[in-house]
């Protein structure tokens, strides 16, 4: 197990809003048609092997191994209580996804053992160098030739957009934000060593503009 810093913020800021932070995901960030888009971006097959980067509780980990059964899909995160909810909802809906504790900026695998890495709203937690540390740990966990998908706010789609993001920006910090708001977190994967970066679909939500990026090890 990896231990997460001491200064460690959960996902809505304040444990006590954990528990609600599937409804307030539901709400805000249009996850079912944002997270379908990236299932189906990724293009994830029976025989791969996925990692969902910081899985919160579950719902992206769960809906790629009903999307592919037989494909062999862990959960990382370094919030307990994000664990033990997930771990909930997987024995409820009897689909077989481990979810474990620890650090994006350490993760706990052996160098090339994923053919996915997945993620959905989590750099825009990070320091810029926590940013590069954990795409250091994204490629060094990916076999050759496989790819990062992520799902992230990206640049306002309009300006609308733009002045609703400030609430994020409030929320997880300027500095951690501001990458995202310039349309830059592509170029930190290539500065990570990611090829094919692009940038996707993106979607108007309550809160900002979503966007869908992929990036590939080479091969």
């Amino acid at each position: 197990m990896t231990v997460r810093d001491a200064d460690y913020i959960p996902a809505l800021a304040y444990h006590w809003l954990t528990p609600l932070y599937d409804r307030v995901v539901a709400v805000t960030t249009r996850e079912r048609e944002v997270k379908c888009a990236l299932i189906v971006q990724a293009a994830i097959r029976p025989e791969h092997v996925v990692l969902d980067l910081a899985s919160g509780t579950g719902t992206l980990a769960l809906w790629i191994q009903q999307s592919a059964p037989g494909v062999s899909v862990v959960g990382v995160d370094a919030d307990p209580a994000m664990i033990a909810i997930a771990t909930t909802k997987a024995h409820r809906t009897g689909l077989v996804v481990s979810f474990v504790e620890g650090v994006a900026e350490n993760l706990p695998y052996p160098a090339g053992q994923f053919d996915r890495v997945v993620s959905s709203l989590f750099f825009h937690h990070l320091s810029p160098a926590d940013k590069a540390r954990a795409v250091h740990e994204v490629w060094r966990v990916l076999k050759p030739g496989g790819e990062l998908h992520v799902a992230d706010w990206g640049p306002a789609s309009n300006p609308l957009m733009r002045g609703v993001f400030v609430f994020v920006q409030l929320l997880d910090g300027f500095t951690n934000t501001r990458d995202h708001a310039a349309g830059r977190l592509g170029t930190i994967f290539e500065e990570g060593g990611f090829e094919r970066v692009a940038m996707h679909q993106r979607f108007s939500t309550p809160l900002g503009t979503l966007a869908l990026y992929s990036a590939a090890k080479p091969g």
